[in-house]
């Protein structure tokens, strides 16, 4: 280091701090495209979640308003099981979508971050290049 000037040695610094400049705006930006992306996801989740919840209203609405028409114990049991069976059925179906939903919503949040997880060792490869950066500090 001694041979290289002081003006190569500060070029290359300044180059050097530029780029960690860069990747610190990348990261902002990153982190600000994700939580945009979160703040998206969990409004449909929230949504998707309403729906379900105002569709099980209805149907026990409806449930509530069939069972009390039935004229004998035998079509009250048949209902009854009817609606069990349909409940379960509906039941099984919503959760299905809220999974997907949710699989699709925490997807979406964290894609930017797991793509800005791939130029770690850049930033540490150019951090390592920093005069004052020695072997303790890099790792």
């Amino acid at each position: 280091m001694a041979n290289r000037s002081v003006e190569q040695s500060t070029n290359e610094i300044s180059s050097n701090i530029q780029k960690l400049n860069d990747m610190a705006k990348r990261n902002v930006e990153i982190m600000n495209k994700s939580g945009n992306a979160t703040t998206t996801a969990l409004s449909l989740l929230v949504t998707g979640y309403q729906n379900t919840i105002t569709r099980n209203g209805e149907f026990l609405a409806e449930a509530i308003k069939a069972l009390s028409s039935a004229k004998t114990p035998l079509e009250f049991s048949e209902l009854q099981q009817k609606l069990i069976q349909d409940s379960f059925e509906k039941i099984s179906s919503d959760a299905e979508v809220l999974i997907e939903l949710t699989s699709s919503v925490f997807t979406a949040a964290f894609e930017p971050i797991q793509k800005q997880i791939t130029v770690i060792p850049e930033i540490v490869k150019t951090i390592s290049k920093l005069p004052w950066a020695g072997p303790t500090m890099v790792g």
